[in-house]
């Protein structure tokens, strides 16, 4: 029996989600990105989720499905958003028990378009979205900007040692450096190589999404990877460093965990 959805009881990031019927008819009618924008303001606000985002969920499912490959990576997307917050306080109850048959067929959905990404910006997101549905915390939100930004910051554990660090991975090379060192001279940026992985050494979620990317042809997406999964040294402090580690340290600081 399809699920019904008293919308009016529900809320999103502005207050009554009572108008959620109509932007999914308006994207069903004419799928614009601005209406894409408009549904991801409302139910995945700076990361944050609601109880209408979840009632959502059956919805995206249903357009992740169909034969538009752009509106299927769009659904498949903000779910994965959507699905990277279940843990958060948003009033739906256990979202992982109420949405399992929605989830399940999201999940493979997501891993079917995965080995046809477009570009490696689609293949990072929708490689976060599969990793959202399997419920892996921390990188289900933030793998897919390292990859696509190239770069993280995270800070450095140094004792004393207060730098934010940028991990850069990506067009200006493989490096950490304290100091912007995309507008700065060289003089006035800090940097370190970074010391990647040796791929048989990867253990953990590390080795599961370098494999996974190699199986799927994304070679570069596979060397990045060994360098997040890798080493670095602050350039301030010369303390050396997981990349990994910082960065699943600066997500659970800021989560609370």
């Amino acid at each position: 029996m399809p699920r019904m959805t008293d919308w009016s009881r529900l809320s999103h990031a502005y207050g009554s989600a009572e108008d959620i019927p109509a932007l999914l008819d308006r994207i069903a009618s004419d799928p614009a990105s601005e209406h894409w924008s408009d549904l991801w303001s409302a139910l995945c606000h700076q990361g944050s989720v609601y109880s209408a985002s979840f009632a959502a969920l059956p919805w995206l499912a249903d357009v992740a499905g169909t034969d538009d490959r752009e509106q299927a990576v769009s659904a498949l997307t903000l779910a994965g958003a959507i699905m990277a917050g279940a843990g958060q306080s948003h009033g739906a109850g256990d979202v992982r028990v109420t949405y399992a048959a929605e989830v399940a067929a999201l999940l493979s959905l997501a891993n079917e378009r995965l080995r046809t990404a477009a570009d490696r910006s689609e293949y990072a997101y929708l490689l976060e979205a599969v990793l959202s549905f399997e419920g892996v915390f921390g990188w289900s939100e933030e793998l897919a900007w390292g990859l696509t930004n190239e770069e993280y910051e995270v800070s450095c554990p140094g004792p004393g040692c207060a730098a934010a660090v940028f991990i850069v991975v990506g067009e200006y090379g493989f490096f950490s450096a304290v100091g912007d060192y995309a507008t700065l001279p060289d003089d006035q940026v800090r940097t370190k190589p970074l010391r990647p992985a040796e791929p048989a050494a990867l253990t953990g979620i590390g080795r599961r999404l370098h494999d996974v990317a190699l199986a799927d042809g994304q070679q570069e997406v596979a060397r990045t990877l060994t360098h997040i999964f890798g080493d670095a040294t602050c350039p301030d402090c010369a303390e050396d460093f997981s990349v990994a580690a910082r960065i699943s340290a600066d997500w659970t600081a800021t989560s609370g965990g």
